[in-house]
């Protein structure tokens, strides 16, 4: 599942190329794609005509686009959820269908179209109100997901004392969506073996100086993502020209079990963690006697 860096590379990549045209017809192509707006297909095109996309807007792993026609306070939106193999394209209008497309949006310009392409159908679009939290319009769905490392309202101090009040792993802290937003098991794994912590580390033993390291290696390694595209493992992943990211190649733990760790040498270990995987260097990140599993 695309994790922050991905959902930005796509976010800026909409916002470059569609925002601010005024849409002339949205055509869905498979009602499952749409299915989180209740009124169904033909509301959701009659509801988008004529509408222009004003804004690109993320928190986390979720995006959405703003549209025109709204009162100051409040508003609605285009909520993208792209799922495990959603994808967000401009496309020439020319360009032949996609396999796997699900919803277009064509422009009163003529120009290249919007599409959601999806193979798996996990993911979706939908309208959703916009209600204004601390200061930030966000999508209903959105409202109760935290802040995340890049963006101008996210809280060190605050996310530091909360985390130091849970009793769990500093890895499952990293990814509660209550906590902080837009880490995945990849950015996880990468920004604990820079801080050098094991993924178990008690949140309860992580002193504020060590918070503050932490999440200063997150908001690097993402910013490192975002330079190389995002990390994609497949085809499924690209940006919105169709494009993969090339992170996977700096990666230095995360899917490298076996392989030697890029600071010390060491075989890098892999262990089961939450029906998934977690990648450490067993010297660089010692598992801790008081460990969370």
């Amino acid at each position: 599942m695309p994790e922050l860096p991905e959902v930005e590379v796509v976010r800026r990549g909409v916002a470059e190329h569609a925002v601010g045209r005024p849409l002339s017809s949205v055509e869905v192509l498979h009602p499952r794609a749409v299915r989180r707006h209740v009124p169904g297909p033909e509301d959701l095109a009659s509801r988008l005509a004529g509408r222009v996309l004003t804004a690109a807007r993320r928190r986390g792993k979720y995006l959405w686009l703003e549209l025109d026609g709204l009162p100051e306070t409040g508003g609605e939106a285009l909520v993208v959820h792209l799922g495990m193999s959603g994808q967000l394209l401009v496309q020439p209008a020319d360009a032949p269908d996609e396999k796997h497309l699900r919803v277009r949006m064509r422009f009163a310009d003529g120009g290249p179209e919007l599409r959601f392409v999806d193979q798996r159908t996990f993911g979706g679009v939908h309208l959703d109100e916009l209600v204004v939290v601390d200061g930030v319009a966000l999508p209903k769905p959105v409202e109760h997901i935290a802040p995340d490392p890049l963006e101008p309202v996210f809280d060190l101090a605050g996310l530091t004392e909360r985390l130091r009040a849970r009793r769990t792993g500093i890895k499952r802290a990293l990814l509660d969506q209550s906590l902080v937003s837009g880490i995945g098991n990849i950015y996880a794994d990468e920004a604990l073996w820079r801080a050098k912590l094991h993924w178990a580390r008690p949140t309860a033993t992580m002193t504020r100086p060590k918070v503050r390291e932490l999440m200063s290696a997150v908001t690097e390694v993402m910013g490192a993502a975002l330079d190389a595209g995002g990390t994609s493992f497949d085809a499924l992943y690209v940006n919105v020209n169709g494009e993969s990211g090339y992170f996977e190649r700096s990666l230095a733990v995360y899917g490298q079990a076996g392989e030697p760790c890029p600071r010390c040498g060491a075989p890098i270990r892999r262990d089961a963690f939450m029906n998934r995987s977690s990648y450490s260097c067993p010297v660089c990140q010692p598992k801790p006697r008081n460990a969370h599993a």
